[in-house]
């Protein structure tokens, strides 16, 4: 797939968001981890949000985890890219590693969805740079 035919915003991959985005083009999750107290993060900051250590490395997760909450878009006039596809679900994801992530929710009917459902990231090759991390039900 090429830039042109991607209609929707695409994310800019920063100094510190690049291992993430590079992992992604890899189809592999990546979170950062603390060396000195073990805590994941996610989204990527430049210290633990736990101990304020500076001490992150970039780690591969499961991909695995639990809808902690979500939301139904039927309509949106911010963007007229994102009215294609409508209705469609974007969710709140614990994962199995404690941070949180959002992400759209694929395969599964918007009024069938639950908290607590199981689910696991797929990614979407947008773009030949761009791999967006979304999330199906695990099976």
């Amino acid at each position: 797939m090429t830039t042109t035919s991607y209609k929707k915003p695409l994310p800019f991959p920063t100094h510190l968001s690049k291992p993430f985005w590079d992992a992604a083009r890899k189809h592999k999750l990546a979170l950062q981890k603390c060396s000195k107290c073990g805590t994941y993060q996610w989204y990527p900051k430049s210290w633990c949000i736990e101990c304020g250590s500076k001490d992150l490395k970039w780690t591969e997760a499961s991909g695995r985890g639990t809808i902690y909450s979500y939301t139904i878009i039927y309509h949106t006039k911010a963007n007229p890219a994102f009215t294609e596809g409508a209705p469609f679900s974007i969710a709140a994801v614990e994962l199995d590693e404690g941070p949180r992530m959002y992400g759209n929710i694929l395969g599964c009917p918007p009024g069938e969805l639950k908290i607590g459902m199981r689910v696991e990231v797929w990614f979407d090759d947008v773009t030949d740079k761009i791999s967006l991390p979304k999330f199906k039900l695990s099976t």
